[in-house]
């Protein structure tokens, strides 16, 4: 339908469009198969899961009844069904705690080791932390589970990625309190959870205030000499590694590497090749990894002469690179136009035996996009899916977000429906690529208004920017009446965030746009 077409408003058109809203899209077939309380049960159906995983979903306030609406599920409850929705519902704290609870309740069920990891990774990931002590607490109190160190790693890492490092050190000083004495291993997992986050001057600091309570080991040191080269304290880097040879530790290829990493990290390039040469003459050998550094150096550097220098003294001595050494060379040669050699070194991936990942494909797959390169992006989709490696989301929004650019809506449907096929499950991220790519066509207001439907028929929450967005649209072509369709069948949806959102197709509300949305829609 035309535009011009559009803006005249013809009945026949407008009766059409409208028609369209009102077509049932149903997706989903849910099963009704029973699961044993077996861990060794086969896998749930996908289906299941994301049917509970939406009830989840749309019962996130406190207030709602969800526990109501998972009853009817209990007759399906197996182990592996809990750990598959928890996995899903990552970003929902409140409600998988309830969730949890809920299944716990069911009588004959037991909940897997596994289950209680997750759960306590989800409060930690969303911030619950006064929820996940209370949580431990509980558990310690009925003894419904043995706590071991590694709930404890999950902690120290939920902490450190809420930029908490001194609530992760009091977590570990907290063991003792469920009845483990912190090792030196769980020591290790504190400060790699701390330096990963960049936290490195506390964990160096609780370092020194408690290593003379344990004996660390050469991968204690590592740890912290390549935390320091992350945040360009080589010379503290320097020191930690001098103390490592007083204390006598056995000095192995992980600390030489830390050490490597922290030079080539501060530019002293030369520096670290001459500390390569006298890795061999006292017999510590380089390993892939060793060279991986020099790699990651020179690409940082756009120094594509060195990395291929590089990748020939690999070769020579029978090294090979892992995956994401591979994946930055490819991505470094597409940014440089030199895609012809990226896809030389894809086929060196494969016969080397460094399979590549959606990654490696994706790299190029961005290049062909750039350049609106249409036959070569879906060929490159092709050979992924021959050589097994699935599209993620990344690819699929690249490719869309390019066909409906350049009006290949017939190529864009089947890409789709491919996708469909393969049991991909398009994110809200997708679903606004062809929103608001469609949105920008003459012509394809009606298509837009389909894939905006899909999403709230499936409980997906749209973007803000994504409902002003169509919005705009068609209160630009006088099209009110089919913003009242679509803001009743928000309105109608199980999901509450939807249900907010109508407001907002209405023009009665100002849904902020928030940055992690603002990310989505321009990355991909």
């Amino acid at each position: 339908m035309a535009i011009r077409s559009l803006c005249r408003a013809k009945p026949l058109l407008r009766a059409q469009l409208i028609q369209s809203l009102h077509k049932p899209k149903l997706r989903y077939h849910f099963s009704s198969q029973n699961h044993h309380h077996h861990y060794s049960d086969p896998p749930p159906s996908a289906d299941l899961v994301s049917e509970i995983s939406r009830v989840l979903s749309d019962h996130r306030d406190p207030h709602h009844d969800l526990e109501l609406s998972l009853n009817t599920f209990t007759p399906k409850i197996s182990t592996n069904l809990v750990e598959q929705v928890l996995k899903r519902c990552k970003n929902l704290g409140f409600s998988a705690h309830r969730f949890f609870l809920w299944a716990k309740r069911i009588p004959g069920f037991e909940h897997s080791a596994g289950s209680y990891h997750i759960l306590v990774d989800i409060l930690g990931s969303t911030k619950q932390f006064a929820l996940l002590w209370d949580f431990l607490i509980e558990i310690r109190e009925n003894q419904s589970f043995e706590i071991n160190p590694e709930i404890f790693w999950i902690v120290f890492r939920a902490y450190a990625r809420a930029n908490l490092p001194n609530d992760a050190i009091r977590g570990f000083n907290r063991m003792v309190e469920f009845g483990i004495k912190p090792s030196i291993y769980d020591l290790d997992q504190l400060l790699h959870a701390l330096c990963k986050r960049k936290h490195v001057k506390v964990a160096h600091q609780f370092f020194d205030n408690v290593k003379h309570e344990f004996t660390p080991t050469v991968k204690t040191y590592s740890i912290l000499v390549r935390g320091l080269g992350d945040v360009g304290e080589l010379s503290e880097a320097r020191k930690l590694f001098d103390e490592m040879l007083e204390r006598k530790c056995p000095v192995d290829i992980l600390a030489h590497n830390s050490l490597l990493e922290a030079m080539c990290k501060a530019g002293n390039i030369d520096e670290a090749h001459g500390m390569l040469r006298e890795m061999r003459s006292i017999g510590a050998e380089p390993d892939a990894f060793s060279y991986s550094i020099f790699i990651h150096a020179f690409c940082e550097a756009n120094d594509i002469h060195s990395v291929f220098r590089v990748l020939d003294s690999m070769k020579r001595y029978n090294l090979v690179p892992n995956v994401f050494t591979y994946n930055c060379i490819i991505k470094k040669l597409c940014k440089n136009e030199k895609v012809e050699e990226a896809y030389q070194l894809l086929d060196e991936m494969i016969e080397r035996g460094a399979n590549p990942d959606e990654w490696s494909y994706n790299a190029i797959l961005a290049y062909h996009c750039d350049h609106a390169e249409v036959n070569m992006a879906l060929r490159l989709i092709t050979r992924m899916t021959k050589e097994n490696v699935m599209p993620d989301r990344h690819t699929y929004n690249m490719v869309l977000k390019l066909l409906v650019r350049v009006g290949r809506f017939d190529r864009a449907t089947e890409v789709w429906e491919s996708m469909e096929k393969r049991g991909f499950y398009p994110s809200v991220s997708t679903y606004s690529v062809m929103v608001h790519g469609l949105c920008k066509k003459k012509g394809k207001l009606e298509e837009a208004c389909k894939y905006f439907e899909m999403m709230v028929d499936e409980g997906i929450p749209p973007y803000s920017s994504t409902v002003e967005m169509l919005r705009n649209r068609l209160v630009g072509l006088g099209f009110l009446d089919v913003i009242e369709i679509l803001a009743d069948k928000m309105e109608r949806s199980t999901s509450c965030t939807i249900q907010e959102l109508a407001n907002a197709m209405r023009g009665k509300t100002g849904f902020r746009k928030s940055r992690s949305e603002e990310t989505e829609l321009e990355s991909d």
